[in-house]
């Protein structure tokens, strides 16, 4: 998926050494910054939620050199999560409040590269998901 799979696999593990559970603190950053997305994430208890998406973060971070397993996963993520409500905008915020929580967490180690190697797989990442989500809209109409 991307040429710089190894550095962001290697500033994944600094982060999860330096802070095992990193969502907490994203979800932190991503509600203070948009607090009008919170009350998409009621559906689950917060510690719930936050242990999905450690998962998820994870499992991408180990696939990022894996196209067909990361097109299929991260397209059902983007058909699931129209039905919560998420606009496509909204990966956006998500993406910021992700790379700052990186950045933070990674202190001194956070590089330009670092922020480019991220800001460009997140990117790809979030196509998969939303084409997904265009996807399950398609459907939803009643379009083929």
């Amino acid at each position: 998926m991307t040429p710089n799979a190894a550095l962001l696999r290697q500033n994944f593990e600094l982060v999860i050494e330096r802070q095992p559970q990193i969502t907490p603190q994203f979800y932190e950053i991503l509600f203070e910054r948009r607090p009008e997305v919170r009350a998409l994430f009621a559906r689950n208890a917060p510690e719930r939620q936050q242990k999905m998406l450690q998962d998820a973060l994870v499992a991408v971070v180990e696939r990022l050199d894996d196209a067909p397993w990361l097109g299929e996963a991260l397209g059902a993520i983007g058909r699931k999560h129209v039905d919560y409500g998420v606009r496509d905008e909204m990966y956006g915020w998500v993406g910021e409040a992700l790379l700052a929580t990186l950045a933070e967490i990674s202190g001194d180690a956070w590089t330009p590269e670092l922020e480019a190697a991220w800001a460009a797989a997140y990117g790809a990442l979030v196509a998969m998901a939303l084409a997904g989500a265009r996807e399950a809209r398609r459907e939803a109409a009643g379009a083929p």
